[in-house]
């Protein structure tokens, strides 16, 4: 095991390089650049306020921006980062075929890059909480245990796609239809108390995302919630981080037999 570790640490520069390297292209040729990241959520949280608050009779809720803030942010870094990581290592087949580098390192740097621009989208947080008046609270810290369990989820799932694209080429559209029911199971627009009374409130209990949802929710409108959504989507994430490093590890050198 100190061997994989003694390895990842003399390729960080590496590492380092694909990261910035994506960040890049992604600004490629646009005017905003990096700034297009806080302007975005700004406008889409509008149009869901609006379309929502209507809906739902909600638009006098002042802390209901907040609310789709929230989850907006963080399912927008799910469905990115995984889709991302699904075809990393098919999209660098070439240098693969050319050149020994970790393959792991294709799927992370472009999740890492991707979480970073989703550190920074979290600064439009400031303006719309301001605009809810919405203060912070002591529950603040709950966001960082957030941010953590988010990350990890992300990446074993996304080492699991990135692995599944490389022997079935379907993967990447069947993770797009997933990816949208996970959506709507996530509460991310609606009310959560609308899915409570109903007979299917166990699909919020037992998804993973909408725990760190609420989480975060919790440390930006001050509310507290049970330990279990902390340690569910905690467990559930490293099980699903070993789960990929071992499929990847296992699966890696027949790679180049599928590109």
């Amino acid at each position: 095991m100190s061997t994989y570790f003694k390895d990842f640490w003399n390729r960080r520069f590496l590492l380092k390089e694909l990261v910035l390297k994506g960040i890049r292209l992604k600004y490629r040729k646009s005017y905003l650049g990096i700034i297009w990241s806080l302007i975005e959520p700004l406008l889409t949280t509008v149009v869901l306020v609006t379309v929502f608050g209507v809906l739902f009779n909600r638009l006098k809720d002042p802390s209901f921006p907040v609310y789709i803030m929230c989850g907006r942010l963080i399912y927008s870094f799910f469905s990115t980062g995984t889709k991302g990581a699904c075809k990393e290592v098919r999209k660098n087949s070439s240098m693969i075929k050319k050149v020994y580098v970790p393959k792991y390192l294709y799927p992370l740097s472009n999740i890492i890059f991707n979480y970073v621009i989703f550190l920074i989208s979290l600064v439009v947080l400031i303006p719309v909480m301001i605009y809810s008046k919405q203060m912070p609270t002591l529950m603040i810290w709950q966001m960082f245990p957030a941010l953590i369990e988010l990350f990890i989820l992300v990446l074993g799932v996304g080492l699991i796609l990135s692995v599944m694209d490389v022997f079935f080429r379907d993967t990447e559209y069947l993770w797009t239809v997933i990816s949208m029911i996970i959506m709507y199971m996530s509460a991310i627009f609606y009310p959560v108390e609308r899915l409570m009374k109903t007979g299917f409130a166990w699909i919020l209990k037992y998804n993973p995302l909408f725990c760190i949802i609420d989480q975060m929710r919790g440390a930006m409108m001050g509310y507290t919630v049970t330990w279990k959504e902390y340690l569910y989507p905690l467990v559930v994430s490293v099980l699903l981080l070993i789960i990929g490093i071992i499929v990847f590890k296992k699966k890696q050198d027949d790679f180049i037999l599928h590109l």
